[in-house]
């Protein structure tokens, strides 16, 4: 037998497997258009088997958004350590520029805000942003600054769901330009 291909995960490896393959696949669909059979397929599990790991398919769903929101807090933190105001507002900006180009990652935090109609979801994702909000305002005590960095994150978050990013259309050339020459990179 080859210990290559007989290596037993523990439960906390095909947990992180199975939160991978779901924050793909409830990318693609959302709460109500993913199946956990299909997830459970992808990680390599059974359907009981995610179901132990997680209870339910909607504790899945927030665990996998509530992930997504923490990472991209932790990626704020580590951009802005050391850093305040400007210096601040521009290296999270462009720490977070990379994560557009993740296009699993986009289209789970865009799920999760098209699927805060479910009470449980809105309450994650209020907390996460939450979280996310109260970091970037304890590096910046500019109100505007802080409402013109979330303001323009959100409208490249809809530019990277177009695939406006890289390949830009003239009308979103114009309206980017406006943004950054009003509110800075």
């Amino acid at each position: 037998m080859n210990p290559a291909t007989t290596t037993r995960m523990t439960a906390e490896q095909r947990r992180e497997e199975v939160l991978v393959v779901a924050l793909e696949e409830f990318g693609e669909g959302g709460l109500h258009g993913t199946s956990t059979d299909t997830i459970a397929r992808k990680a390599g599990v059974s359907q009981p088997y995610l179901f132990r790991l997680f209870g339910t398919k909607k504790e899945l769903y927030l665990e996998t958004a509530r992930r997504c929101l923490q990472e991209t807090l932790e990626l704020f933190q580590e951009a802005s350590a050391g850093k305040t105001g400007e210096a601040a507002l521009k290296a999270m900006g462009e720490a977070y520029q990379g994560l557009l180009h993740d296009k699993t990652r986009l289209r789970a935090q865009m799920q999760a805000y098209a699927d805060c109609g479910d009470d449980d979801v809105r309450e994650v994702v209020r907390a996460g942003y939450g979280r996310i909000v109260a970091h970037v305002e304890s590096v910046c005590d500019d109100a505007d600054r802080v409402r013109d960095f979330f303001a323009f994150g959100m409208l490249l978050n809809v530019f990277a769901s177009m695939d406006l990013i890289d390949e830009r259309a003239p009308w979103a050339d114009r309206l980017l330009e406006a943004c950054i020459g009003r509110t800075g990179p």
